[in-house]
Parts: C-alpha cells; sequence; structure tokens
C-alpha cells in the first residue's frame, strides 16, 4: 500500500470543512507518461466516495467506502476489457485520428455517422465507403493549415482541433477563459429547501435522475448514481442512438428510453417525468436543448427545486461555448496531445503527438459530476436547487496542474504507446441479446463495502436499448410503441412514472422491496386505473 498523502485531493462545492476520510490503497504509479492521470482518476473517484458516504450519513445509511486504485485503474479502462460474444469493442472510427496539416498536426472525431458526414463534407471529399477515404481525408489536410482545418471542420458540424502546446492553449481567448474558472461551477437557486429522507442500505434510494447524456462522461455519472441506489431513465434521440458499445459499457444501473423531443407527445411525457425528478443531468452542447426547454434556466424556471447537471466539452461561455468537442479532441486543443508527443521517424518532421493512456478527462468528469450531484443533493435540505456545470477543457487543466510523484522533473515527453498498467480487474459476465457480455462493474471503486449490483437484489440483465436502429436481437416480445409517448426497455411508458415492471438494463434499478418499489407499484396501479 503506497502512502495515502501522496494522492491528490480535489473538492468540488459544497463539501463541509471538515468530514471523515476517505482511504486510498494500491500502487501511486499505474500509468507511464508525463502526466499524473491516476492522480486525477483516484482523486475524482475519491471526492465521489466522499459524496457517497456524506449523503448516506444525512440519510441515516452507514455507508464504509475505501477506494482501491487498481479498481479505479480498471474503471477507467472499463471500455478495454469490454467484450460483446467474445468480439473486443469497436474503438476509435477509422477516420477519427490525428493527420499533419501544412503547419502542425490535426486530430477529428468522426466515429458517428453525422460527424463522418461533416468531416468529409467540409473536406469535399467523396466517401463511398471505401477504406481509402481515409487517405483522401489525409490529402485534403496535408494541403491545408492546421487551424484552417479545425475551422473549417467545426462550421459544417463536424469536431476537429489543432494541435497546440498547453502554454497556447493558455493564452487562447478561449483558453484563458477556462483556466480561470472553478473545477465545477455550482448556482443555487434561492428555491425552497427539500427534506432529505431516510433511505434504505443506499444513499440515493428513491431518488429519480433524468439523464440526458452520451458518449462515456455524463453516462458514466449517471452509471453510478444509479449504481448508488437512484432511478436513472436515460432518454435518447430516435435517429441518432448511441453506439452500441458504448451503451453496453455504460448502461448498467439505468434504463434506457427512446423519444424524439420535435414531437409534442413525447416532450408531454418528458414533462410529466420531469414533475416526480429529483436531478437531470444533461450531456449535450451547450444551447442544443434550449428549443425544448430542457436547458439549466428552462427547467429551473418550471421547477427551482431540482438539481441540475450540465457536462460540456469546452464549457458555456466564450468563443467556443458552443463547439461539438469529445475527450479525445479536448486533448489535443488543451496541450495534452502536445505532452504525449513522441519521435516517430515516419512521420512528418519526425514527431508526431500522442494520447492519454485512458479517457480520464471523461471518467474524471463523470465522477466528479456524480460527486457534485451528490453534495447538492445532500445540500437541498437547506439551500434548495441548484445547477452545476463541468466541462472536460476545465477538468483537462487539472490534469495539467497536477505534478505526480516522480513526474515533477519530467521535461521531455514520455512516448504515449507505453504499455497499460497490468491490473486484472473484476470482470463480470451477463447473457444479453448480443451475446454474453464481459464487463468491469462500477462497484470496482467502492471494495470496503463488499457490496456488488447483487446486494440490490435486482436483475443482473446487462444494457439493452429499445431504440429502432439497435440490432433485432434487442426487441423482445414485450416491445411495443404506439407513438404515445416513450419505450422503455420494451414497455410504453403511459405515466409520469417509471414502471418497475419494464424491466431493468443491469445489475441495477429499485431494490426489491424497498420503500422506492413500493411506492412506484402503487403510483403505477393508479395510473393503469385510469
Amino acid at each position: 500500500m503506497d502512502d495515502d498523502a501522496s494522492w491528490p485531493a480535489l473538492t468540488v462545492p459544497g463539501a463541509p470543512g471538515t468530514e471523515p476520510g476517505v482511504a486510498v490503497v494500491g500502487p501511486r504509479r499505474l500509468w507511464d507518461g508525463p502526466l499524473d492521470v491516476e492522480g486525477l482518476a483516484v482523486a475524482s473517484v475519491r471526492e465521489a466516495a466522499r459524496a457517497a458516504v456524506s449523503l448516506a450519513a444525512r440519510r441515516g445509511v452507514n455507508l464504509p467506502i475505501a477506494v482501491d486504485s487498481r479498481d479505479v485503474a480498471a474503471a477507467f479502462e472499463s471500455f478495454r476489457h469490454l467484450r460483446v460474444a467474445g468480439r473486443a469493442p469497436e474503438g476509435f472510427a477509422p477516420l477519427s485520428t490525428f493527420y499533419a496539416a501544412t503547419d502542425g498536426w490535426v486530430r477529428v472525431h468522426a466515429n458517428y455517422p453525422h460527424h463522418r458526414h461533416a468531416l468529409t463534407n467540409a473536406l469535399e471529399v467523396t466517401d463511398d465507403g471505401d477504406p481509402s477515404v481515409r487517405e483522401r481525408v489525409a490529402a485534403a489536410i496535408a494541403s491545408m493549415p492546421a487551424h484552417a482545418v479545425e475551422t473549417r471542420v467545426r462550421a459544417t458540424g463536424g469536431v476537429a482541433a489543432a494541435l497546440r502546446t498547453p502554454q497556447a492553449w493558455r493564452a487562447h481567448e478561449h483558453g484563458r477563459l477556462v483556466t480561470a474558472q472553478p473545477l465545477v461551477d455550482v448556482r443555487a437557486t434561492g428555491a425552497p429547501a427539500a427534506p432529505v429522507a431516510p433511505a434504505d442500505d443506499l444513499p440515493l434510494t428513491g431518488l429519480r435522475v433524468l439523464d440526458l447524456t452520451r458518449v462515456i462522461a455524463g453516462p458514466t455519472a449517471t452509471r453510478l448514481l444509479g449504481a448508488l441506489g437512484a432511478d436513472v431513465l436515460r432518454l435518447d434521440p430516435p435517429g441518432r442512438p448511441e453506439l452500441l458499445d458504448q451503451h453496453l459499457d455504460t448502461g448498467f444501473a439505468k434504463r434506457s428510453a427512446v423519444g424524439d423531443l420535435a414531437d409534442p407527445a413525447t416532450r408531454a411525457r418528458v414533462e410529466e417525468l420531469l414533475a416526480t425528478a429529483d436531478v437531470v443531468v444533461s450531456g449535450y452542447r451547450p444551447g442544443a436543448l434550449t428549443t425544448f426547454g430542457l436547458d439549466a434556466d428552462s427547467l429551473l424556471a418550471r421547477r427551482p427545486g431540482l438539481v441540475v447537471a450540465e457536462l460540456s466539452a469546452w464549457g458555456t461561455d466564450g468563443p467556443w461555448g458552443h463547439e461539438r468537442g469529445f475527450d479525445s479532441i479536448v486533448q489535443v486543443a488543451a496541450g495534452i496531445a502536445h505532452r504525449y508527443g513522441r519521435n516517430d521517424d515516419a512521420a512528418p518532421g519526425g514527431w508526431r503527438p500522442g494520447a492519454l493512456p485512458v479517457q480520464a478527462l471523461d471518467h474524471a468528469a463523470g465522477y466528479l459530476l456524480a460527486a457534485t450531484v451528490m453534495r447538492l443533493l445532500a445540500g437541498r435540505v437547506n439551500e434548495g436547487g441548484a445547477v452545476a456545470r463541468i466541462s472536460l477543457a476545465r477538468v483537462a487543466e487539472e490534469l495539467l496542474r497536477l505534478p505526480g510523484p516522480g513526474r515533477e522533473s519530467s521535461a521531455a515527453p514520455t512516448p504515449a504507446d507505453a504499455a497499460p498498467m497490468q491490473v486484472a480487474p473484476a470482470i463480470r459476465h451477463r447473457e444479453s441479446a448480443y451475446g454474453v457480455v464481459e464487463y468491469v462493474p462500477p462497484r470496482s471503486s467502492w471494495p470496503a463495502t463488499g457490496w456488488t449490483f447483487r446486494r440490490h437484489r435486482r436483475s443482473t440483465a446487462p444494457p439493452s436499448s429499445p431504440g429502432p436502429d439497435r440490432r433485432r436481437a434487442a426487441e423482445g416480445p414485450g416491445r411495443r410503441d404506439d407513438g404515445r409517448g416513450l419505450s422503455v426497455n420494451g414497455t410504453f411508458v403511459r405515466s409520469a412514472e417509471l414502471d418497475p415492471r419494464s424491466g431493468v438494463l443491469d445489475d441495477g434499478h429499485v431494490a426489491a422491496g424497498s420503500r422506492g418499489q413500493r411506492r412506484h407499484r402503487r403510483e403505477v396501479a393508479s395510473v393503469a386505473a385510469r
């Protein structure tokens, strides 16, 4: 066991000045590279653990927790360990990589079909589906300055960033704004305080979360909230479903629904859901949900007691406030990719940029956002509702600020393709409509409890989706959607309440026999009688 004091500390708003600490065990150095990725990872998970312990105590639950750095590493590497019917997950799409421009480097993100389409349109490249399209994209970028590529791709709705050093980013107009912001920005609504009711054996039992997130960071936050007892419903648009492997990695501990927010009937159903929600977590680009009245200001105007948590790539203000972005893209703009650069004789100039060993910005942001939500829920007894905001860009700055043991004097970049830390995670196996799913459960971060998802006495089915664009195997005999609202796990949602009979995605939803489930059953029976 390494010295617990050697780990950095991160504190989100709402944390009391003094409270019991959460011990950290396990090795201090886990990944190679110039930045303290393990420090960021453990600090974010420990802050979430502290928030969970604090909220649990306030609700009359004893929740002893310790954090093992090896389990944290496995959780941050969860996508790498995922297997679906023996198949490894599909990582970055072929076009999602670094490209040499005339004066530097650019990275683009084209994992999602609409972003790929925007990229090829911006570069005036014919995309016929042939693998040679990557060569055509590379040739187009090689004829342009890096910042021109960044500007052109973004103008068409694509995702790209020109490589910058940390110093150049901090001198950039948006970089200056981001670095001056707090890690998590919180604003209280001044709404009437809400009581904190007693809970069963988990700190979030009986609390409801509407999940409007995608990709990794937001779903990581809501997965943790669900694993700690919250009733989580994720809503996705029908035309742009989440990538399957991404969904299987982060879809545990929640239900999934598909609904078109442009449809008045769907919006009416969502409004009913909001009437009984405690938390709304949003991970869309700032401004994207304003049209539907689901941005923080609109939500809090209707429901002042809500806790609204918003995650974005670049923050909500400044020249890049409404730009699209992902972990890998933020690494490039903020200077992390430059720090992880390496010599490469085959690359232009004999050098190429690199990347973090894991998607640390996403995962850390997810745990920090979950921690903030729990702090704000605990604080509702005094302050009512609130809005919390975190950005991947600000998390990147936090990582760049961490010195890390043995890294203080490391001026030269370390190879970015160094072997990952060798830790055998606690792999779980579950049957699913897609075959056997092998996965790392989020509970691996909470070893002291002896708790696994089975402690919830819940179903152990892995994530599935009601989305029309999923594989047909996801469609079960109970699946129906008559066009009047949302489809949740194959069962039509007829009311403001979530029907526990609709099936759970995961190892986790409402604990059998709990007050929350008994209340759900009464409400569903009432709805069915109408």
